[in-house]
């Protein structure tokens, strides 16, 4: 991996090797990759250089490595950006990892032309996917499908205490969830304080010992437990004796551990919802087929955006063509404007010079392509000749 305190040192570095004229890397959790622009498709030097960078044989490398050229590079950076090729199908956070690679490059100085257009079409393509799709409407994980319950249960999440029992993925997830739909308070309990603080401090959550769930479990109303016990955590009489605190105001509980973290006898209380994993996971199941039908429409957007790339591509190869042209004409233009106003300054009827400069620089204009015209048909050149017609839209004359 490549952090972020690390990537524009290692950008400007790999950025060093002889034939690599762009780069930019997108370094997430469970992918490496690096986009380059490179005077010759050899993996092999990108292969070395990460081997020296990160202290490790070339050959450890190989059977993680995978390469995409020309065409494909833009549509695996499509998808990629879209999360057709996520763990989680549709995920959105890739989307932002791949904004901070480019921004990172963009930084750095790394990235050129051509990089930073296929960047800027990924964003176009990953926008459209999101927007003309569904594939990110439905929560494909527990963490998100528990956090959207709670918000169809309570009208304001930022009115609501949420107490999240653990500190691992799951509720590092769902504490992140929470956060970015308002929720008013969170508080974190662990068996390691150290490690519920950690955590709280993203969140602005107050932190407590697993001891001390008692003396707070009144204060909930969301409660989310995710720990690795083999026994519950919370059984009938602790959550009857936190409703009798609460005047019996509701509580919304959802437990996402296997083994349970919450006896399945609190069901049985008349203030309590609570849902288990399985509950949500029929839920997620039905989500998940939505996404992979969304997926089958996003392909073929892809598959559009892909060719809008391809066509700006090869404009690029024939930009250099357009510009020496324009400078021919510009050229021929400027010779034919100082004779003419040579020819005012020695008193010849501006209708003359007018008339003279018209001829000329038409003349001008049209004799390198009628020459070449001419030494192609005498050639046999029908294809030149053909295209010189649609080159210029011509009509045919016969």
């Amino acid at each position: 991996m490549f952090p972020a305190e690390i990537l524009k040192a290692s950008l400007q570095d790999f950025w060093q090797i002889k034939d690599i004229k762009e780069a930019a890397i997108l370094s997430t959790c469970n992918r490496t990759e690096f986009y380059c622009t490179a005077n010759a498709a050899d993996e092999q030097i990108v292969i070395d250089w990460v081997a020296k960078n990160k202290h490790i044989n070339p050959s450890e490398l190989t059977p993680y490595l995978y390469t995409h050229t020309d065409s494909s590079v833009c549509r695996h950076m499509f998808r990629v950006a879209c999360g057709l090729d996520s763990m989680i199908l549709g995920e959105p956070q890739i989307l932002g990892q791949m904004k901070t690679a480019y921004q990172a490059a963009h930084e750095a100085g790394t990235l050129g032309k051509q990089l930073g257009k296929l960047f800027q079409h990924t964003f176009t393509a990953a926008k459209k996917v999101r927007t003309d799709t569904a594939i990110g409407s439905s929560p494909v994980s527990v963490a998100f499908a528990a956090v959207q319950l709670a918000q169809q249960i309570f009208d304001k999440l930022s009115d609501q205490t949420a107490l999240l029992i653990g500190a691992g993925e799951t509720i590092e997830l769902t504490a992140r969830h929470l956060s970015q739909q308002g929720i008013g308070r969170i508080i974190i309990a662990n068996r390691s304080y150290d490690k519920a603080h950690a955590l709280a401090i993203q969140f602005n959550g107050y932190a407590i010992a697993l001891s001390e769930l008692p003396n707070h479990l009144a204060e909930a109303d969301i409660v989310i437990s995710s720990t690795a016990s083999q026994l519950p955590i919370l059984g009938k009489g602790r959550v009857e004796s936190a409703l009798k605190k609460r005047k019996h105001k509701p509580m919304f509980m959802v437990d996402l551990a296997v083994p349970r973290d919450i006896e399945a006898e609190v069901e049985q209380l008349a203030d309590v919802y609570l849902y288990t994993v399985d509950d949500l996971q029929t839920t997620i199941d039905q989500n998940m087929l939505s996404r992979r039908q969304a997926a089958e429409e996003a392909e073929e957007i892809i598959d559009t955006q892909v060719n809008h790339f391809l066509a700006w591509l090869r404009a690029q190869n024939a930009q250099s063509i357009i510009q020496d042209y324009r400078l021919q004409a510009e050229q021929n233009r400027d010779d034919t404007l100082q004779k003419a106003l040579s020819l005012l300054k020695n008193g010849m009827a501006p209708e003359e010079v007018l008339n003279r400069l018209a001829h000329s620089l038409t003349n001008k204009l049209i004799h390198t392509p009628s020459t070449q015209i001419r030494i192609a048909a005498e050639n046999e050149r029908h294809d030149l000749v053909a295209a010189a017609r649609e080159i210029l839209k011509l009509n045919s004359t016969q």
